[in-house]
């Protein structure tokens, strides 16, 4: 007789869906079947894409690896898809395959289930973004950027680069990842990119003779600080040197109402005047996650600081969707795939509870290409609670950069353990 094993899903197939699911083979071994669901069929690496614009490179020729070859290496089953609905009651998952349209609706069982969808960037609620605006944060729009910046389409007016208001729901609340810490409340999901391109956008305009950074307008919702996630010291750090290159910076700016030709309009009638609007979104919860018992107030999945639901220990989370990543970061997201793969094999009687029942304790690692050759360097955990803050900028945590990104792809995802305290050392004691 045939007993079946467990059966977890994955939903989602970018950094934390690999890698939970490549975690959870890796340390429960064969005690369970996985199956990963996912709209595409690739990994989308969004950290690079907006070097490629900048330095004229096509994204969507270099930021994207299969993951059918990925996952089949593991033994882990994969469905190309749109989930629908989460039956919790019934651990069922409906989905509509997606390769071509028009397919019927599927259901599939699990025993755990790992929602690692990350979030729906509503471009779609910023009127005018469309035939306004600007981004990188996918390979259409990271391409559009390119061809508007090397292809004539820039003709050297003002530059405006910032968020949207981000609106948080309540799922992280009580959470203490470090003592005396907690998941803070932000105006933005993620301000790395925009700190990236600033200073990227600068080097590129006296490269290519299209003026100087004085073009550039940086924008935030925060109240005082752009992305303070990367550290308070490190932030003003940064200001200090955008502002001595002649960039403006404008925070605790109102809700976007829209992008025109002439600019981007904001709540109360304040606009900013812009050829160039490139606009970072809200992050929202995607519709089939909204009201889901394990949802917050916004959609996002609540979880304690292993990742699991504290109602539904089997349903567990990693990523964009989670209410405790705040910043949505793919770093974060890679830390939340070790606990899930940990706590998966913690059930599965292959891991003891001492290994496995490590919390989560958030750090921000980003890396942000500066042009020339150049970048900055972050690691801090003080938006937590933590007391590590570093900020380092050269040719080194470039290099480190452009790196990472031929290790994921040649390693399908399993970059070595020692890779990451590799780069630490090297972007911190050696920049």
């Amino acid at each position: 007789m045939t007993i079946s094993k467990p059966h977890v899903v994955v939903l989602g197939g970018n950094f934390a869906g690999l890698g939970s699911a490549q975690k959870i083979r890796e340390y429960a071994g064969d005690s369970v079947d996985i199956t990963v669901i996912d709209r595409k069929d690739y990994l989308l690496f969004v950290p690079n894409i907006p070097t490629d614009v900048m330095e004229n490179r096509e994204p969507d020729l270099h930021q994207r690896m299969q993951l059918r070859p990925t996952l089949a290496s593991d033994d882990i089953a994969f469905i190309q898809g749109e989930v629908r609905h989460i039956d919790i009651g019934q651990r069922t998952v409906d989905f509509q395959p997606s390769e071509r349209p028009g397919a019927e609706g599927e259901e599939l069982h699990y025993d755990y289930l790992v929602i690692a969808m990350g979030a729906h960037l509503a471009y779609d609620h910023l009127p005018g973004f469309a035939e306004h605006g600007h981004t990188v944060s996918d390979l259409f729009h990271g391409e559009r950027l390119r061809q508007y910046l090397h292809e004539g389409g820039y003709q050297g007016g003002p530059i405006v680069i910032g968020s949207a208001h981000f609106h948080q729901g309540n799922g992280a609340e009580g959470l203490v990842p470090y003592p005396g810490g907690s998941i803070p409340y932000a105006q933005a999901a993620c301000e790395g990119p925009i700190l990236e391109l600033t200073t990227a956008m600068a080097s590129w305009l006296t490269i290519s003779g299209k003026g100087k950074p004085d073009k550039i307008t940086v924008f935030t919702p925060e109240e005082e600080l752009i992305a303070a996630d990367a550290g308070e010291n490190n932030i003003r750090q940064f200001l200090d040197m955008i502002g001595g290159m002649g960039i403006h910076y404008r925070k605790n700016m109102p809700d976007i109402t829209q992008l025109t030709a002439e600019g981007i309009e904001f709540e109360g009638g304040e606009t900013v005047e812009a050829e160039l609007k490139i606009v970072l979104p809200d992050w929202v919860a995607h519709d089939c996650l909204r009201d889901l018992p394990i949802a917050d107030s916004m959609g996002f999945i609540k979880t304690n600081l292993l990742m699991r639901n504290p109602e539904h220990p089997e349903i567990l989370a990693a990523g964009d969707c989670v209410a405790a990543t705040m910043p949505k970061i793919g770093g974060i997201g890679h830390q939340e795939a070790e606990i899930v793969g940990r706590q998966v094999a913690l059930d599965m009687g292959r891991m003891d509870a001492d290994e496995a029942n490590e919390p989560l304790q958030p750090v921000v690692f980003c890396i942000g290409d500066m042009g020339e050759g150049r970048a900055f360097y972050v690691r801090s955990n003080t938006w937590f609670g933590g007391q590590d803050e570093v900020l380092k900028m050269g040719r080194i945590p470039y290099r480190l950069k452009m790196s990472y990104r031929d290790l994921f792809f040649m390693t399908r995802g399993k970059v070595p353990s020692f890779g990451l305290p590799l780069a630490q050392f090297a972007a911190e004691k050696l920049s």
